[in-house]
């Protein structure tokens, strides 16, 4: 596996991390034994930038990895989030006391004393930026995290954090099918030393051998609600990734190995963060970092899949609740 920066003054990754969210049964049913057994896949395969955050299960996730460390003690680097408040109602506190105390919560859960970065889940726009970030650093300071991140933020609140404290990473949703950091946001990570830490890289299984079907999905998969999987959008895109996988078989590639290597392709800063609970399906994608993708390749992959192509949003209006908008 090969080696990126996160960030200017960060540890050097993997190139590929693991996303943790799926551990938590987001989509679909999820059994502890399965995703520590995923873990040790992906430790296995070079992979040592695992992400979660204190919601995902609310602590579920964080627990497994957690029970995890505590049993092989690897060399590790975690990121964990928190920012948002799921009850009794949905809303975001990047409040110090709210931060402080979530953090220790998951530290708790990790089994850890420090985690290398930490992540506001979501900007809470009433609180300035700056605030935020001074709560950061005297985190940073205290030796409770080694960077911070945020999450689905505009390029405007990048800067803004960025001049009171460097920032490690930005983690906003970056695939093949949601292109919307290239209108500024990978630029910016670029020009600052900010990681650009895209999650959902394979499109929430899209991007797979196998189509995920909704009819299928247990009633909490969070993609049953996402337009992009609802008819009839949910044909057409399949229409148009179809050119894609048969593309990706021709060149001996797995679908998921190529739509990685593709974001990888859009410059030395991504570090993508694909999900899985199973290590079969970690398998499909865990080499695409071997991957060298020519120019004829680019040129062919941009006119199976151009920049827009999907139907739907890629949330829908509950859900896009917190996202930074700027375009």
């Amino acid at each position: 596996m090969k080696k990126r920066q996160l960030g200017a003054s960060g540890p050097k990754v993997s190139a590929i991390g693991l996303g943790c969210m799926s551990f938590a049964g987001f989509f679909g049913a999820a059994d502890d034994a399965t995703s520590l057994r995923c873990l040790d896949a992906a430790l296995d395969q070079g992979i040592d930038f695992f992400d979660t955050s204190n919601i995902y299960g609310m602590g579920r996730s964080e627990t497994i990895i957690g029970t995890w460390l505590a049993s092989r003690k690897p060399n590790v680097v975690l990121a964990t989030k928190a920012g948002i408040v799921t009850a009794p109602t949905r809303r975001f506190d990047n409040s110090e006391a709210y931060l402080r105390s979530e953090l220790e919560a998951s530290l708790k859960r990790l089994n850890r004393e420090h985690v290398e970065l930490f992540y506001i889940h979501r900007r809470e726009q009433e609180r300035p930026i700056e605030e935020v970030v001074e709560t950061l650093k005297r985190l940073i300071d205290e030796g409770k995290i080694g960077g911070y991140g945020l999450s689905e933020v505009s390029p405007a609140t990048l800067r803004r954090a960025h001049a009171v404290h460097p920032c490690h990473a930005v983690q906003n949703e970056y695939s093949l099918w949601s292109r919307q950091p290239e209108l500024g946001m990978l630029q910016t990570c670029a020009e600052l030393g900010t990681a650009f830490v895209p999650f959902s890289p394979l499109g929430r299984g899209v991007f797979g051998e196998v189509y995920p079907d909704p009819a299928t999905m247990a009633d909490t998969d969070f993609r049953k609600r996402i337009p992009r999987f609802t008819e009839p959008n949910y044909t057409h895109n399949r229409a148009r990734i179809d050119g894609f996988k048969a593309f990706a078989h021709a060149r001996g590639w797995t679908v998921a190995g190529a739509a990685m290597a593709w974001v990888l392709d859009q410059g030395p800063h991504l570090i993508p963060i694909p999900g899985t609970r199973t290590p079969e399906h970690l398998a499909e994608w865990v080499g695409a970092s071997e991957i060298e993708l020519t120019n004829n390749d680019r040129v062919e992959i941009a006119r199976l899949l151009p920049a827009g192509f999907a139907h739907g949003d890629r949330y829908n209006d509950q859900q896009i609740i917190g996202v930074e908008r700027y375009c």
